[in-house]
C-alpha cells in the first residue's frame, strides 16, 4: 500500500483542517507543527508531527472520538514524564503523530531552562533519553498553527553553560564504567552499547554548547561532528585489551569535541 497522501487533498488544506479540529478539542489552547515539516527538510512520505497544548484536564477520549484511524494513548502512556503521551493516526491518507503537551509543564520547563537546570528522562526510541528542555526546543522550532505559545527569544545562556558539562559528565561516567566493568570481561556488546550511548550524550553536549536546539536523536551524532565514533564501532574486536583501547580512544575523541566548543 502506498504511503503517499491522497493528491486530491492539498497539504495546506489538510493541515488547516486538522489543526482546526485539534484546536477545537476541550482544554486545547494551541496546536503546532513540528519535525521535518516545520523545518523544511521533509520528504514526500514524511510523517506529520503535530502537538496539542492543553491547560488543565485533557481527555484523550475527546481525540479518539474524532474518529481518525489509529491508536490514541492515555496521558502518561509514554513514560509519564514531560513527553507524556500522544497518538499515531492516519488522516486523509497521511501518517500523523500527535503529541500531548501540558502547558503547565511546558512553562515550568521553560523557566528551568532559563535557570540552567538540566534533567534527562528515559524515553523509548531515544538512546540517551531526552532532556526536559526538549519542550523548550519545540517552542523555539515548531510552527504555531493555532493559538499562542511562549517563544524563547534565544538559546538560554545559563543552559549553554550547564548542559554541556551535564551531558559530557554522563558520557565520561558511561565510558569509565565500560572500561572498568565491561572491557575486562570481554563484554563486547556492553562496550559497544556504552560507546554508542556516550557518543549520543556527548552530541547533546556539543550542540548545547553551540546553542543549537535538539528535538530528537536523528542525525544527532553526525550533526555534532562525532562521525569518528562510527569507525571505532566498525573496528571493534573482542579481547579485553582491544576493548579497553577502543573505550580509551572514544574517551579522547569525545573529550576533544567538547573542549573544542567550550574552550574560552
Amino acid at each position: 500500500m502506498s504511503t503517499l497522501p491522497d493528491p486530491a487533498q492539498p497539504d495546506h488544506t489538510f493541515l488547516a483542517a486538522t489543526a482546526d479540529r485539534l484546536a477545537a478539542l476541550p482544554a486545547v489552547e494551541a496546536v503546532t507543527l513540528g519535525g521535518s515539516r516545520a523545518q523544511g527538510t521533509e520528504r514526500p512520505d514524511s510523517d506529520w508531527d503535530l502537538a496539542l497544548y492543553y491547560r488543565g484536564a485533557f481527555d484523550p477520549a475527546d481525540l479518539r472520538a474524532v474518529g481518525w484511524e489509529g491508536e490514541v494513548c492515555a496521558i502518561g502512556a509514554w513514560g509519564g514524564g514531560v513527553f507524556n503521551g500522544g497518538a499515531w493516526l492516519t488522516i486523509e491518507g497521511r501518517r500523523v503523530d500527535v503529541h500531548y503537551r501540558d502547558l503547565d509543564v511546558v512553562e515550568h520547563e521553560l523557566a528551568e531552562a532559563y535557570a540552567g537546570r538540566v534533567r534527562v528522562e528515559p524515553l523509548m526510541f531515544h538512546l540517551a533519553g531526552i532532556p526536559t528542555y526538549l519542550l523548550v526546543a519545540e517552542l523555539a522550532i515548531n510552527k504555531v498553527l493555532r493559538g499562542e505559545l511562549p517563544r524563547p527569544d534565544a538559546y538560554p545562556r545559563a543552559l549553554r553553560e550547564s548542559a554541556p558539562a551535564h551531558w559530557h559528565g554522563m558520557a565520561a561516567a558511561t565510558l569509565a564504567y565500560a572500561r572498568a566493568g565491561h572491557a575486562p570481561k570481554n563484554a563486547v556488546t556492553q562496550v559497544a552499547g556504552a560507546i554508542a550511548l556516550a557518543a549520543t550524550q556527548t552530541a547533546h553536549a556539543v550542540l548545547a554548547a553551540r546553542g543549537e536546539w535538539v528535538t530528537n536523536e536523528k542525525g544527532l551524532v553526525a550533526r555534532a561532528g562525532l562521525g569518528e565514533v562510527d569507525a571505532v564501532l566498525r573496528g571493534l574486536t573482542d579481547g579485553p585489551d582491544a576493548l579497553a583501547r577502543a573505550v580509551a580512544h572514544t574517551e579522547s575523541l569525545l573529550a576533544r569535541a567538547v573542549d573544542a566548543v567550550t574552550a574560552g
